[in-house]
């Protein structure tokens, strides 16, 4: 599992297995995200397992599919709900954890800066700059 930490309360990830979930409460997360629509790819683990693993140990578990490139405006303010109603660090996952961030960044829960969300991206390896006249237009 790679785990990419954006602070102490939000981290992304690529796909994660049922597996995986007993590793994440026991470092603390309390809420799991899934960003990633089910059958994307053959042999990728089903957003039922996930949420069943979830559920076992404790956790919360919401899936917000999203596909495309398009990030809808109802994906968006529900991920910030879930985002700032969570009471610990939550992890999101995709395929490759880039809608994750993407979400995050679009979502703005912590309301950071753009500069602040585009660089607490790239520290976690996820280029988002072409997101910066998209954020320009959105604050304005």
């Amino acid at each position: 599992m790679d785990i990419r930490r954006i602070d102490d309360r939000f981290a992304v990830s690529p796909q994660i297995t049922p597996a995986d979930v007993e590793r994440l409460a026991a470092e603390g997360f309390t809420t799991i995200v899934c960003n990633r629509p089910d059958s994307e790819e053959a042999g990728q683990p089903t957003s039922v397992a996930i949420a069943k693993a979830a559920k076992q140990a404790g956790l919360d578990f919401h899936l917000i599919a999203v596909s495309g490139g398009a990030f809808p405006e109802t994906a968006v303010a529900r991920f910030r709900g879930v985002r700032q109603a969570a009471d610990g660090p939550v992890l999101a996952y995709c395929r490759t954890g880039t809608r994750s961030i993407t979400l995050e960044t679009l979502a703005n829960p912590e309301n950071r800066s753009i500069d602040d969300r585009l660089s607490r991206a790239a520290a976690a390896g996820y280029d988002l700059s072409a997101l910066r006249e998209t954020l320009v237009c959105e604050e304005n």
